[in-house]
């Protein structure tokens, strides 16, 4: 029988983990996954889904004898896993370089329609 404690203990933790990675300041697992989104992949929000109903289901004794101690392992595991592969600093980086690239295309676009008016014009 897996004790709710344990459980509202991991889901704590990995809270925290959302939290250090995305910037989120969450009250549980479920509302840290509804804000950091689709920067998770799909499998991620399942485990997640899988861990908010096990801690659902943790205080009521029946339903606690019923759950899957591997299934919850397993889902535990991999959005650690999930978690611990982001890189903060990296997705700013890559966010930074991404609004530079769509400046520079603007200013190219801007360049190019400048110099066909200027060249229809009869300037150039």
């Amino acid at each position: 029988m897996i004790e709710p404690n344990d459980i509202r203990k991991r889901n704590a933790a990995l809270c925290l983990l959302a939290q250090e990675k995305f910037s989120v300041k969450p009250t549980s697992l479920s509302s840290a996954m509804r804000k950091i989104g689709r920067r998770l992949p799909k499998r991620a929000h399942e485990n997640a889904k899988i861990l908010a109903e096990a801690e659902a289901q943790a205080g009521h004794p029946k339903l606690a004898m019923m759950m899957d101690q591997k299934k919850i392992d397993k889902a535990e595991r991999e959005l650690k896993l999930a978690l611990e592969a982001i890189d903060p600093a990296d997705r700013r980086k890559g966010m930074v370089l991404s609004i530079l690239g769509s400046v520079a295309f603007s200013l190219i676009v801007v360049f190019a329609a400048l110099m066909i008016i200027l060249r229809w014009r009869g300037f150039v």
